[in-house]
This record gives C-alpha cells, structure tokens and sequence, in this order.
C-alpha cells in the first residue's frame, strides 16, 4: 500500500479498487479479509499527501554500482561482478563460464534462502544498459534481457491486449518488476508462463558471447528438460518478436489450482493467421505439457489450410491428445493436463470463431464480476 501511495502521489492520480487489488494480489494475508483492507487503500488518499523524497537514498545506492566501468566486490572465495557493457559481460562469461548470471534473483535468490546452495560467482547483469532497452523496429520488437517483467508485459501487452490476463496473474508486482522476461526465457521452466505465448507469437532469442550474436527461433533454443542451446561462453541478451499480422488471431491461457500467485498446471497459447475463414498458419505451444516449452505440431498441421470450423477443431483436439504425454505431479494429473489442452483449444475456437464468438463474460467469471467485488 505505501508504494501504491507513493507511486500514485507521484502522478497526481487516485488509483481505481481493482488498480488496488491488482497492487495487493502478492500479499496472501487473510486474518482481516480483503474488503476493509482495500477500503483502506482508498481511504488513505483522502488525506493530506505526504510524499517521501527517496531520490537521494535511490542515487546513492546507484552509484556504488556505477563507480568505474565495472563494479566488482571480493568476499573470501566468493566474487561479484556487475559490468556495464555487452563487451564487459561477454569478456566476463567466457572468463568464468561457470560463473551464475544474475538477473532479478527471483529465482536464483531462492537457490540460497531455500536451498542453502552456495553461489561462489555471480556475474550480475542489472547495470548493462544495452539488455535495459526496449525498441521497436519497422515492427519487430526487440526486449533486452535485462528488462523487468513488469515493464516487458507493458510492452507486450499494448501490442498484444489478450496478454493482459497471463501479465496480471504472473507472481506479483514486487517479483514483476524485479525479476525478468530475459531470466523467465533463459531459465526455461517447462512450467513457464511466458514461453507458450512468445513461442506462438514466433519469438527469437537473442544470443551473445564473445563471438557475437547468434539468433535462435525461441522453441529451439530448448534442447531437454533444464538443457538450453548456450555455447560456452553466451547469454541471452534479448528476445526479439515479429511485427503482429493483421488478420492474426490470439490468445493465451493459464490454468491453475489458484487464480493469482500459482505455478501454472497448463499455460496454452494460440496464433493463427487466416485468410478470409482458411487457416494459412498455425501456430500453439504450451507449458506444463512436456520436459520444454513445446509447439503443437501435429495440432498445427491439423488445422493448417483448413477452415477454422467445429471439424477443424476437433482435428486439432484428437492431435493434441496424441502429440503429449504429459507427467502426473503435485499440480495435475496427465490425463487433466491433457484434458485442458484441449479445451483450451476449444475455448480459443469459441472466442475467436467468426460465427457469434463469445465475449468475455461468457468465458471468464471475473470478467463478470463488479470491480468492488474482486
């Protein structure tokens, strides 16, 4: 709640209940309920403001890491870098290949707090301005590795709006904008919820080492389960997306036991590109489906030259069934993994069909719930 006042005090805005929600959606406390909690983040923007100037204590701690080209810190046996140029990070992963990229620490933060693993090198990437840019070019859009999730699912999102579920429901606002759409990729989760969707959007990751760039369509850049197509020596420095087709047809979904702040049990992810009712290209992955982040290439083929009709659909469905075997964990049966799939296929059909699709409310409960009520 202080940073939401802050952060709306600074704009001169008020946030909206949901805008409130959406703040609090990483905080799982449930001793009071929800609702005097939220009218409490109303109430406090009826009083007098009172900003917090942070600017100095926010400039002083940068420039411990921006004193010289590289900031590098030595404690026993153990080592910290963080360069601020792609040559400075290049020239350090081929000295210490075996050396831990660090990014937001959202996960590898875990590693030692959970699992007491020691980390002797961290090559930290946060101060290399090259990997902190977004840009857009004759309609790529390129999101170096470095960029938060927070300001990564902006960016996506204003391009692609059906994104805008999976990017509210992806951890919280806290792990958003520290953690990284660079480190979700490079860590390569089979149970990621970004992957699906830049897959099925014919995403790229962008590859450096001391060599230079190397450029790999997204799915195969993961070779097995926790095994990625890195040389000694690369990282991935960006993902690059194509311009959005026109006539493109999108969605993505996940499935979890919990609607916020859960590990997804099926993340589905849909792109097809039609002329007039005829599919030209088809393009689903999922996650939580195999050991990777995998397309549906039977599915596709499926659909493909087809018209995008109730037959069509159920090709697509008998081919999904087919094509995975997923595993039976703590999360989710295979045979309710596999089940999923295909009625996310289904739903997709039924959103997006050219006869009566069906609008959100019909599909999505919150959709249909007045804002004060989530």
């Amino acid at each position: 709640l202080f940073a939401t006042y802050e952060h709306h005090g600074a704009a001169g805005t008020r946030p909206s209940r949901q805008q409130l929600a959406d703040d609090l959606s990483g905080n799982l406390f449930r001793c009071t309920g929800y609702r005097p909690i939220l009218d409490a983040g109303e109430r406090m923007f009826d009083a007098m403001p009172a900003p917090l100037d942070t600017a100095p204590a926010i400039e002083a701690l940068r420039g411990l890491l921006r004193d010289g080209d590289s900031f590098a810190y030595e404690a026993g046996d153990e080592t910290f870098l963080a360069p601020r140029t792609l040559e400075a990070l290049a020239a350090a992963r081929l000295a210490q290949p075996e050396a831990r990229l660090l990014a937001g620490s959202t996960d590898v933060g875990l590693w030692v707090t959970k699992q007491f693993r020691p980390l002797p090198a961290l090559i930290y990437i946060g101060e290399v301005g090259a990997m902190k840019r977004i840009e857009s070019d004759g309609g790529t859009l390129t999101i170096g590795a470095a960029v938060s999730l927070e300001e990564a699912y902006r960016a996506l999102a204003d391009r692609w709006p059906a994104l805008t579920d999976v990017w509210l429901r992806f951890a919280s606002v806290p792990i958003r904008n520290a953690g990284t759409l660079g480190g979700n990729v490079a860590n390569g989760s089979p149970i990621g919820d970004a992957m699906p969707f830049l897959i099925a959007l014919g995403a790229q990751v962008v590859l450096r080492g001391s060599a230079g760039q190397r450029v790999l369509a997204l799915e195969d850049f993961y070779l097995g389960y926790q095994q990625k197509d890195l040389r000694v020596g690369e990282f991935v420095e960006a993902i690059r997306l194509p311009a959005r087709p026109a006539q493109q047809r999108f969605r993505t979904y996940k499935v979890a036991k919990r609607f916020d702040q859960d590990i997804s049990a099926v993340c589905g992810a849909f792109a097809l590109l039609l002329d007039g009712e005829q599919i030209v290209q088809a393009r689903i992955a999922f996650g939580g489906m195999a050991a990777t982040p995998k397309r549906a290439l039977q599915a596709e083929a499926a659909l493909r030259g087809q018209p995008w009709s109730e037959a069509s659909l159920q090709a697509g469905m008998a081919a999904i069934a087919a094509e995975y075997a997923p595993l039976s964990d703590m999360r989710a049966s295979a045979g309710y993994r596999t089940t999923v799939a295909q009625n996310l296929l289904r739903r997709f059909w039924l959103e997006t069909r050219s006869d009566a699709p069906l609008l959100p409310h019909a599909v999505d409960v919150f959709a249909s719930l007045p804002a004060s009520s989530t």
